[in-house]
């Protein structure tokens, strides 16, 4: 078997073969197969497309390239949720011990924030002295301690796909959603879940633009998940307004412990108690759901604890040494806003990164004070800007106001959750 052969018959429209399918995956992520041939192979895919049985091997291959986890057991079903990035997503702060609060075994992997969406594990690491890196077996313990366990990725989780996103960032081919899916998908089935409930984000804040792109997006990864044999679901949300108010790591843990305390934005509480009736569905539990019992923020507290934080790590969040206000520059509704422009004025105040390895700052981001919707008063306060080197506020402000439209009438109102996929 050569690789050329490979692009070739991919180039031509041809379907490939679970065979070929590996051994292209497997001889990249060993070394074998060069950059060059790997790049020919995903811009052929890019251009030619995947169809279903392509897509299967493709993530089976990635997630078999490094270590397939399992945390099942007879006395709990796990569940995994992943969401494919948006701005203010505090979600997983909240659902995931407010499911495991309720019986549902929550294993979650995650990574770190890249560009204008923010990574769970970036907002956990805001709290003082709380370790993402736990051993397997650490990870395991918790899980059969208290039902939750929230951790950066393993080096040997899915390392095909770590390797080839690389690539796929460089060679304008990470817009494929057969590529999109089979990276989401095989990092999902390599970290042990029995069950995955997808939070497709839609909007301007969202990878995904359009709720038909989402649609496919979500469809096709759940097709993967239950090929694999395991139950998955996918709820399709709004990202064209950022998900409660705050943006940025501190601010959001800040505004996820309101809710788990019973109270916070609206909007927040709706998309938290929606997701864990998936989760709890996935997992065949037909307890209720609510923020309101403190059993969510208890089960915080402790899996916290067990990575790292002291009891009162949470009144020690870093806070910015600038707070800047915004002002409306009008009066008027808020008609709309790009999200996508405020998580860059976020990124720019310090709280994102545009590398891997670049550092953050955990106390920077953006306090929104209206939103889709409101009314404001020329004057009024907008947002405040929290950073902790002021010679950012200049950039970031002017794209926080860009991002705002005004209207004299308000806007209609959208619902949160756009469509649930089951099949």
């Amino acid at each position: 078997m050569r690789m050329y052969d490979i692009i070739n018959k991919k180039k031509q429209g041809f379907e490939l073969d679970r065979e070929e399918i590996k051994y292209a995956v497997n001889g990249y992520t060993a070394g074998d197969i060069g950059d060059g041939q790997m790049a020919a192979l995903l811009m052929a895919i890019r251009l030619m497309g995947l169809n279903e049985s392509e897509i299967f091997a493709f993530t089976d291959a990635m997630a078999k390239s490094g270590e397939i986890l399992s945390f099942s057991d007879d006395n709990a079903v796990v569940v995994d949720k992943h969401s494919t990035g948006g701005v203010g997503d505090k979600t997983t702060l909240i659902v995931a011990p407010l499911a495991a609060a309720l019986g549902v075994r929550v294993a979650k992997m995650s990574g770190r924030g890249l560009g204008h969406t923010g990574g769970t594990i970036d907002k956990l690491e805001a709290i003082p002295g709380f370790n993402a890196d736990l051993s397997i077996e650490q990870f395991r313990k918790q899980l059969a301690c208290g039902n939750v366990a929230i951790a950066s990725q393993t080096a040997n989780l899915a390392p095909a796909d770590k390797k080839i996103y690389a690539l796929r960032d460089v060679t304008a081919t990470v817009d494929s959603l057969a590529l999109i899916a089979a990276s989401v998908m095989s990092k999902k089935l390599a970290a042990g879940a029995d069950a995955i409930l997808l939070d497709v984000k839609v909007g301007s804040g969202a990878f995904m633009k359009t709720l038909d792109e989402a649609k496919e997006l979500a469809s096709l990864m759940v097709k993967i998940g239950r090929a694999a044999g395991k139950p998955t679901m996918a709820l399709i949300t709004d990202m064209d307004t950022p998900l409660g108010y705050a943006v940025g790591n501190a601010l959001e843990v800040r505004e996820a412990v309101e809710v788990m305390e019973g109270r916070g934005p609206e909007d927040l509480r709706k998309i938290c108690i929606a997701l864990t009736e998936a989760m709890l569905e996935l997992a065949d539990n037909s307890d209720s759901v609510s923020l309101d019992d403190g059993k969510a923020l208890k089960k915080f507290r402790w899996m916290i604890e067990q990575q790292g934080v002291q009891p009162n790590g949470l009144d020690s969040l870093p806070t910015a040494d600038v707070i800047h206000t915004v002002f409306a520059p009008q009066s008027g509704y808020i008609h709309s806003m790009d999200s996508e422009a405020i998580g860059i004025a976020a990124c720019i105040l310090g709280a994102g990164r545009d590398a891997p390895d670049a550092a953050i700052d955990f106390a920077a981001g953006i306090l929104l004070r209206k939103k889709t919707g409101d009314f404001a008063q020329a004057g009024e306060a907008l947002a405040e800007l929290h950073t902790s080197d002021k010679r950012l506020l200049v950039e970031a402000e002017k794209i926080l106001l860009a991002a705002y439209r005004f209207s004299d009438i308000s806007p209609p109102e959208k619902p949160l959750i756009l469509a649930r996929i089951t099949s």
